[in-house]
């Protein structure tokens, strides 16, 4: 049954309960934790109190998929060792979360080749079909790496950017099950190494822009010869034999294409970005942009609101880690970890580099707080890759998930195949390492890559993809226990973008007030569903609800029962 809702704030909107079949509060089976496991990960911890736990549903979703770098062709290149990514989207807009996965490439004579992607359709809970071919979307101009996912063109259904080396690809979404390959007529003339991209709309005329990161200047001409460890001749070379390359920022038009704003916006002339992250990290009203460089100093470009962007990287304390040097950073998230109101950053890093959570304290200035969160008891012997901010278990705090694996063939220290992460948010106060009873796959090593979110079986709680290198892609099934009441946030922009990236919805239940907030970009090389999770606890109902838009309209609602999905329009 679908109803509305007129309901009176700043303006009127539109207010949508969903109760279809998709969205069912009912219980759901939990799956016991994995007794297999591999050899144990160093200075692995667990918690006693925790109930989070992610079932391997792979082999059930029918998602066979596997990103390749063509590592076997033993050219050793670093281009081989950043991997896929992953997106979550509802491609067709019939309810239900799809899948793509972007394919990786070849090598060959002193040149790259792209493999194809692949879109999954999900036709039942835990069961997709691959539609690739009848969708058009599957060619690859490129060696490619990372999908972003957003409406660019306002028409109501998502569009796909795959970013990789030698430039990008945009598949726009017909709405009529296909794709159309758009990139030439868009002027998305971009031909660096591009790793991932943000949508969102930085100068405020409501038109979806584009942040494109760029990473080292590598070709068949650039391409040193690296020593490896005792009995390996060779293994692939660190970023620091490359210069990085300036990143891009293209702004929409309106009209389909888009013009290339990188000098006008204020971007630093260099960097060696991997992950992004498009957020109103000051809350000010506009997009700001985060960026992971690897082996130099990241970037915080704090909006003025017109698309102009000062580096506040520096004099914020997001630049550099703890000790003031630069780290390998590769994924990125913002959240409100500590529930007080203020976007915090989460990076994660190389080897013998703790991941860095940046707690905000207004005002444009962070500060470091890993050490005291308990991340770094964790250990640095990890590399991570794709990560999110997840309430997994609903108990109204963000809990966060890592992707590890290292990035050359033959490492010392630490072994080529890792563990992912599963950090308990414990009220704010601190994180507590649960991987080792959160499920089988958690429980294995994997070289892993992107990672994406969305609520892929419609019972309210977050579920994840993960993209592998040379390894299927993991479908995982949230089955954390007990079963806590939860609510969803989607939100369409009018006069914002369609999309809404920005967008910030403020839950209150009882003395608590929960925030979240849709990016662009985040995780590594991948796009996550853009609905809003609240974990209501033991909560029946929100008790009020306030949704801020990048265009400065506010809406505020009450008395709103929990376990369900309510979309709301953008009062014109």
């Amino acid at each position: 049954m679908l109803f509305r809702i007129i309901a009176a704030a700043t303006a009127v909107a539109l207010l949508m309960i969903a109760g279809c079949d998709k969205q069912k509060a009912l219980p759901v089976a939990v799956a016991p934790a994995a007794t297999r496991r591999a050899d144990p990960s160093p200075n692995v911890t667990t918690s006693q109190t925790g109930g989070i736990v992610f079932r391997d549903r792979t082999a059930e979703s029918q998602i066979r998929f596997t990103y390749r770098n063509d590592d076997e062709h033993s050219d050793f290149s670093i281009l081989e060792s950043l991997g896929g990514g992953v997106a979550i989207f509802d491609f067709d807009q019939d309810g239900r979360k799809d899948v793509f996965l972007p394919g990786g490439g070849l090598f060959g004579d002193r040149q790259t080749s792209g493999l194809p992607s692949s879109l999954f359709r999900q036709i039942a809970d835990w069961r997709f079909v691959e539609v690739t071919g009848p969708t058009l979307i599957g060619p690859s101009r490129h060696y490619s790496h990372g999908a972003a996912v957003a409406d660019c063109n306002e028409d109501g259904f998502d569009d796909v950017l795959i970013t990789g080396f030698g430039g990008l690809t945009l598949y726009q979404n017909q709405g009529d099950g296909s794709f159309r390959d758009v990139t030439a007529e868009s002027k998305l003339d971009d031909r660096l190494w591009s790793s991932s991209a943000a949508w969102g709309d930085f100068n405020g005329d409501g038109v979806l822009d584009l942040y494109v990161a760029h990473y080292g200047d590598w070709s068949f001409d650039k391409h040193p010869s690296c020593e490896g460890p005792a009995g390996h001749p060779r293994d692939v070379c660190p970023p620091r034999q490359f210069n990085g390359l300036p990143d891009l920022i293209y702004f929409g038009k309106g009209d389909g294409e888009f013009d290339d704003a990188t000098a006008e916006a204020g971007l630093q002339p260099d960097g060696k970005g991997l992950g992004v992250v498009a957020a109103d990290i000051d809350l000010d009203g506009d997009l700001d942009v985060y960026v992971c460089n690897d082996t130099v100093a990241n970037f915080l470009y704090r909006n003025d609101g017109r698309g102009h962007f000062e580096d506040i990287s520096l004099t914020s304390g997001t630049a550099f880690s703890d000790r003031g040097t630069p780290d390998g950073s590769m994924g990125v998230d913002v959240g409100d970890y500590n529930g007080d109101g203020l976007p915090d950053i989460w990076v994660t890093n190389y080897e013998r580099e703790n991941n860095a959570l940046y707690r905000n304290l207004g005002n444009g200035i962070f500060r470091h707080v890993s050490q005291s969160m308990g991340i770094s008891a964790i250990g640095a012997m990890y590399v991570g890759w794709g990560t999110r901010f997840i309430d997994a278990d609903l108990d109204g705090d963000e809990d966060l998930f890592v992707s590890n694996s290292h990035v050359i063939r033959f490492p010392v220290d630490t072994p080529r195949f890792q563990r992912p992460l599963m950090l308990e948010n414990t009220n704010g106060t601190r994180f507590v390492n649960v991987t080792e009873r959160s499920g089988e796959y958690l429980s294995l090593t994997h070289a892993g890559r992107g990672v994406a979110t969305g609520d892929l079986d419609g019972d309210g709680d977050e579920d994840i993809v993960v993209s592998h290198v040379n390894e299927s892609a993991a479908v995982l099934s949230n089955e954390s226990t007990p079963k806590r009441n939860w609510f969803v946030v989607r939100l369409i922009g009018t006069s914002s973008a369609r999309s809404a990236i920005g967008a910030r919805a403020v839950a209150r239940i009882g003395d608590k007030s929960l925030t979240r907030q849709i990016r662009g970009g985040s995780s590594y090389l991948s796009t996550s569903d853009k609905s809003l999770h609240f974990g209501c606890d033991s909560a029946a109902q929100i008790d009020e609800l306030t949704v801020t838009w990048i265009s400065g309209g506010r809406l505020v609602l009450h008395n709103i029962p929990c376990n369900q999905v309510v979309t709301i329009v953008e009062p014109k």
